[in-house]
């Protein structure tokens, strides 16, 4: 499925008349009431790159080094379109002004873009890695607490002849039956309840973010969502995402340095390293080609 069909950025001349031009003083005032009298940003990142037009697929993909305005664009690209997002867009005081200059074009019996479209972060992942880590430390007092208790009973259970004197003791003798019952770990997992007690790698937690996140008939724009992956999980996120699309109707916009993602079926790969930035195979990418040619030299270790 495709939603968004193009996106425009500000060519040289509107950033020179914007930057020098007659609205400068406006600029020149925000930056200076701001303390940012240095900081054009995002101008002066993809007029030399000389992309002013970006044309979507249902797969697009933004490749390129650090600092290559891979993430910046795809910030852009969702502050524009009003996407929802999890962490907030570190932007600069201009940015608005910036965004006035873009405009984007839906595709054909697109009149708006689907309820759910949103931008997924490296800093939202992140949060939710944070957050999951609390959880779990949560969950580690508790158990701990619980086994220091079913060790406290178990020891008054073989020393003393405790007895039950009214309904106000029902708990404690239910606590008591429960250490007869069982195991320390099955008094615990009882104690504990519908509580799920699981320790999974920041992999595995950011795995699960994505899948959970990303649903069916939307636009979705993700950002490097091969941090915190393993090569297998990469491989299984990039099955993932190629199935949301096929299956499921969702778009997608990544911004990514992950040859697994980057061979994504079907997906339009725009080389942001390059001058001019251009459309190119993801075979052609220089860091893949790094890649070949690195385990070509080794081919017989791999026999």
């Amino acid at each position: 499925m495709q939603y968004l069909k193009s996106f425009t950025l500000p060519n040289d001349a509107d950033e020179l008349d914007y930057l020098f031009g007659t609205s400068s003083m406006g600029r020149l005032t925000k930056l200076d009431m701001q303390c940012y009298a240095s900081n054009q940003y995002p101008f002066g990142i993809f007029p030399h790159k000389q992309l002013s037009k970006i044309e979507f697929e249902p797969i697009t993909i933004f490749y390129g080094g650090n600092g290559s305005g891979k993430s910046t664009l795809l910030n852009v690209i969702a502050e524009k379109l009003k996407l929802e997002r999890t962490a907030p867009f570190n932007n600069s005081p201009i940015i608005d002004d910036y965004l006035n200059f873009c405009d984007y074009r839906l595709s054909y019996g697109t009149p708006y873009l689907p309820d759910g479209s949103s931008i997924i972060t490296s800093d939202g992942v992140f949060d939710y890695l944070l957050d999951i880590r609390a959880i779990n430390e949560g969950i580690d007092r508790r158990r701990e607490s619980i086994l220091e208790e079913y060790e406290s009973l178990r020891g008054e259970l073989t020393h003393s002849g405790w007895q039950m004197k009214s309904l106000e003791d029902y708990e404690e003798l239910r606590k008591r039956n429960e250490i007869r019952k069982g195991t320390k770990s099955q008094y615990a997992a009882r104690r504990l309840g519908n509580t799920e007690y699981r320790m999974h790698s920041n992999g595995e937690s950011a795995f699960a973010y994505f899948t959970n996140k990303i649903g069916s008939n939307s636009l979705y724009l993700l950002d490097e969502p091969e941090n915190s992956l393993s090569a297998k999980l990469q491989r299984e996120l990039a099955v993932f995402l190629e199935e949301a699309v096929r299956f499921y109707g969702c778009q997608l916009v990544i911004s990514t340095h992950s040859p697994f993602l980057l061979s994504l079926r079907g997906a339009k790969v725009y080389d942001l390293d390059g001058d001019p930035a251009c459309v190119k195979h993801w075979s052609e990418l220089e860091n893949i080609r790094a890649y070949y040619d690195l385990f070509e030299s080794r081919r017989r270790e791999f026999e």
